[in-house]
């Protein structure tokens, strides 16, 4: 088999929480940066459960995949898409990159109505 028979394959799928969320409008459209919680639970050598929290960036453009109207803090999602790494430069111009999960599906699960 040559490399032009292997795909390329960039995919991840998270079911979380939402931490923080902000909307933007962009060329038009809006946009939902957001943080999502998941949770990977075990035991420890003694035997005693531990949760290990990973926390997630998340950016979803709205439109009919991406149901991000009204998405707030504690609700719970399901999302699809790819990651990627994004790349700037500090206020005191040093290279950093951070990576972040560019949403193809992105499902409100549960709605989380803070009191």
């Amino acid at each position: 088999k040559t490399h032009h028979d292997m795909q390329d394959l960039n995919r991840i799928e998270l079911r979380g929480r939402v931490g923080r969320v902000t909307f933007k409008n962009i060329a038009g459209g809006q946009v939902a940066n957001l943080s999502v919680a998941t949770n990977y639970c075990y035991k420890d050598r003694e035997g005693n459960p531990v949760i290990e929290t990973t926390w997630h960036n998340v950016t979803a453009w709205g439109n009919e995949k991406n149901r991000i109207e009204g998405l707030k803090k504690g609700d719970t999602v399901h999302v699809t898409g790819r990651l990627r790494q994004i790349r700037y430069t500090t206020a005191s111009g040093e290279d950093r990159a951070t990576t972040e999960i560019f949403a193809a599906t992105l499902e409100v699960i549960t709605n989380n109505n803070a009191e």
